[in-house]
């Protein structure tokens, strides 16, 4: 395992955070930091980047421990553009770290996730990407299985990745209040929110500076679509006391449906 490897940890928390403070403590003996992280919370973003509408504001923290620290007023997607462009030219980036999120980014909040929005544009540069999520959301949440387990976990993936690109892995943690029962790989589980809009009755936010009809927030409630007995499903191992590893790739296509629609629409025409 190498010990001297160039990465880049951001984050969707932004870079005060406890999770990517824990991050780069974790990461210390891989090799040299970076960081480069949201200014604000970025939760929910994807891959959204952030274009040319606006700039992006761009601060350096200076170098902290021996570990470089900024910020960039943009995305987690749009980070990690700017530091390979900016921070590692000719992409001499060996591995991102994306988190640690603060919350769970399994089953089909993997979607929405900035952390893996963040983990795939690294896919797409053909870098090595890792998110890294803890099933707890609260500002002092308690990291210590990540720091006990993630090492060698992180140590293992980088022995053993393929040499394709456009591959990440998302690695969730359960909550500190279930023992860990080991790791396992899965694949990413199914669900869906309803009930996702509630009224906001508390203060009225200083940038909302125009009339509106009504102010909500979004929270809802999970509806579980995988079959019960599918303990692969990373959201069901994690409920289970594993930590999981769910392999991801940047190709979208349904490869099963590429083929069967193939079948009939060919030269239709």
């Amino acid at each position: 395992m190498p010990t001297n490897l160039n990465i880049l940890i951001t984050n969707d928390d932004g870079y005060t955070s406890k999770g990517i403070r824990e991050l780069v403590g974790i990461m210390r003996p891989f090799g040299r930091i970076t960081v480069i992280a949201p200014r604000t919370f970025q939760s929910g973003m994807s891959v959204a980047v952030s274009l040319g509408n606006r700039p992006c504001g761009f601060k350096s923290l200076g170098v902290q421990d021996g570990v470089s620290w900024s910020w960039l007023d943009a995305t987690p997607a749009s980070c990690v553009k700017f530091a390979l462009d900016k921070v590692f030219p000719g992409r001499k980036c060996d591995v991102v770290l994306c988190g640690i999120n603060h919350g769970s980014n399994a089953s089909v909040a993997t979607n929405y996730s900035g952390t893996m929005g963040a983990a795939e544009e690294a896919a797409i540069n053909g870098i090595p990407a890792i998110g890294v999520s803890l099933c707890e959301f609260g500002e002092d949440a308690d990291f210590s299985a990540v720091k006990a387990h993630f090492p060698a976990i992180f140590a293992k993936l980088m022995d053993n990745w393929p040499s394709r690109r456009g591959l990440s892995y998302n690695v969730n943690f359960p909550p500190s209040d279930i023992p860990v029962r080991g790791v396992r790989v899965c694949h990413q589980g199914y669900g869906y929110w309803i009930e996702e809009f509630e009224t906001w009755d508390g203060a009225v936010p200083p940038e909302v500076n125009e009339r509106v009809d009504a102010l909500y927030v979004m929270r809802g409630r999970f509806v579980d679509g995988s079959p019960s007995g599918d303990g692969t499903a990373d959201h069901h191992a994690l409920e289970e006391g594993h930590i999981t590893i769910t392999p991801q790739t940047i190709d979208r296509t349904d490869h099963d449906e590429e083929r069967r629609l193939g079948g009939i629409m060919n030269d239709e025409f």
